[in-house]
């Protein structure tokens, strides 16, 4: 399997992305994010950091990349799709998902370990978990409060599509504790914690994280 992981200026988590694609047995595939071609990719990771600097908003220039354009195409086809962090805000901003990530409500850049709890395995990117599984993954953001409207978060909660909360303390304010969602059709998802960073002991605070990868090879093997 071929998992492209997008570079955008200021990305810094791109290289962690692509370890975690080889420590869970996939090829990663470097994307650049003025070229608009996918390379046959498997599916797609925007991965974490500052993408222009976070400027505007963050997430809002990266949308109007050409690979975005590619990204949104394949994403309604049914390629996989995981935004992690700034990932996530590219995500929000693109319209493939609902909602937006502001500002942490204490105003301060939150870097910790995080435990988050999985309530939906109905994605290809969580089908490994179990429902209600804690997880402990590092979070690292200034604006990774999710927000959306009520109507919005009901059909988030009366779907399904909240993918983990925050448990044992919400570190930025996100509305009802959300920590990552998904579309209607599960393939693509956005989390605001870093997967990444916890799929070798060596590295992370636990390889809770690593099961985001593997999901998505078991997925696509399923469906090839």
């Amino acid at each position: 399997m071929r998992i492209g992981i997008v570079t955008f200026p200021g990305s810094l988590d791109d290289r962690d992305a692509q370890r975690a694609v080889r420590v869970a047995g996939a090829e990663p595939v470097a994307l650049w994010h003025a070229d608009a071609d996918l390379c046959g990719v498997d599916a797609v990771i925007l991965p974490g950091g500052f993408s222009y600097g976070d400027y505007l908003r963050c997430g809002a220039i990266a949308r109007f990349s050409a690979v975005m354009d590619s990204v949104v195409k394949a994403a309604a086809d049914g390629m996989p799709v995981l935004g992690i962090c700034n990932g996530f805000q590219i995500l929000c901003e693109a319209h493939l998902l609902p909602g937006a990530l502001t500002r942490n409500q204490h105003l301060h850049f939150r870097n910790r370990d995080q435990w988050l709890r999985v309530e939906s395995t109905g994605t290809a990117w969580t089908a490994g978990y179990e429902a209600g599984q804690e997880l402990f993954i590092p979070l690292k953001s200034g604006e990774g409060c999710y927000v959306a409207d009520p109507r919005t978060l009901d059909e988030l909660e009366g779907e399904g599509r909240v993918v983990a909360r925050y448990v044992r303390g919400n570190p930025n304010g996100s509305q009802r504790d959300i920590a990552a969602i998904r579309n209607e059709a599960g393939n693509v998802v956005g989390i605001m914690p870093h997967p990444e960073h916890a799929v070798e002991a060596l590295t992370g605070p636990s390889v809770d994280g690593l099961g985001f990868f593997t999901s998505v090879l078991a997925h696509l093997g399923a469906h090839a």
